[in-house]
């Protein structure tokens, strides 16, 4: 099985559970760890894979606490940097139907700096860039693209989910699409939800979009559509994998997990940028990741919610 590099940041989620969706009127906060590439390191991990989670944290209680909860789901620390400020905050209220609002603090994640050493684990592995916070500026940019770089260099499987958030990039959306750009250029594999193809595309058609993403460079696609499934697009082939009804309490880290579950199973064959160009085969990885992105909206927390491989076993049986 090959390793899988999750890159990006790693925070506190402060959760208020069904207080409604407006974050002002939230009044009482739970603490989770999340971060969508850290969500997807775990979720590699609690499926039987290899993951490494590459970023920082601040050296303060929730650094250590958020270390300690990568080390408690079996993914690998050996590339995070603990920084001598404060871990970095999002607060997040979730309504009834699992529907969600953000506000981010920013820290530590912005002063991960780049170690060339890393690069040379990457040869024939597989990177996932997840881009939250990452274009941000800071060293975090820095790194992030150079690291791009060199999963290139190395021939790495590249795995790309913007993660657009509305609270960080508020009448800057031009600026975060262009810097999306190269990483959609040069990505086996590209994740999006639909407000993120639509944005990065200029396109509201689905297959639209997809042919303009395409275009960049994205050379498979799948667009996540909550309980409608995902629409999966390569350069060769295109349709819609359902998913499986369950009743959402909280959505937070469902796109983490379908993105985890679907590079566990690439991680697990010996050319995984030729799977993609097989329709049944990677429509059969693409039910699965469905399923496991599905079973974690039935919970709250995002690494907390993640299934096990039994768990998926179970539901897929």
């Amino acid at each position: 099985m090959k390793n899988v590099y999750c890159i990006g940041e790693m925070l506190i989620d402060f959760v208020a559970e069904k207080q409604g969706k407006d974050l002002s009127k939230a009044y009482q906060f739970t603490r989770k760890a999340g971060g969508a590439p850290a969500n997807v390191a775990a979720a590699i991990a609690k499926l039987g894979g290899q993951s490494f989670f590459v970023g920082a944290v601040g050296n303060d209680p929730f650094g250590s606490f958020l270390i300690d909860t990568m080390k408690l789901h079996q993914v690998s620390v050996d590339y995070v940097q603990q920084i001598a400020t404060f871990t970095t905050l999002a607060f997040v209220s979730i309504a009834e139907d699992g529907e969600r609002d953000f506000v981010f603090s920013r820290g530590a994640d912005r002063e991960f700096t780049y170690n060339q050493k890393l690069s040379l684990q990457f040869n024939d592995q597989l990177l996932h860039f997840g881009a939250a916070t990452s274009f941000l500026g800071g060293n975090l940019e820095h790194a992030y693209s150079q690291y791009l770089q060199d999963a290139i260099k190395h021939q790495a499987f590249i795995s790309f989910d913007p993660n657009y958030r509305t609270d960080l990039w508020k009448g800057n959306d031009a600026v975060f699409v262009e810097k999306c750009k190269p990483f959609i250029e040069k990505c086996h594999l590209a994740k999006f939800s639909q407000e993120e193809a639509q944005l990065l595309s200029g396109e509201q058609d689905l297959t639209k979009a997809c042919e303009a993403l395409h275009k960049i460079g994205a050379q498979a696609i799948c667009i996540t559509l909550g309980k409608e499934g995902t629409y999966v697009s390569t350069k060769n082939y295109q349709g819609t994998i359902g998913s499986i009804a369950v009743q959402p309490v909280d959505t937070t880290g469902a796109g983490d997990a379908f993105i985890g579950c679907l590079l566990k199973q690439l991680a697990e064959q010996e050319n995984p940028e030729t799977v993609i160009n097989h329709q049944d085969l990677f429509f059969n990885m693409v039910k699965k990741a469905n399923v496991c992105g599905a079973i974690t909206t039935t919970n709250y927390g995002a690494i907390a919610a993640l299934p096990t491989q039994e768990q998926l076993n179970s539901m897929n049986s």
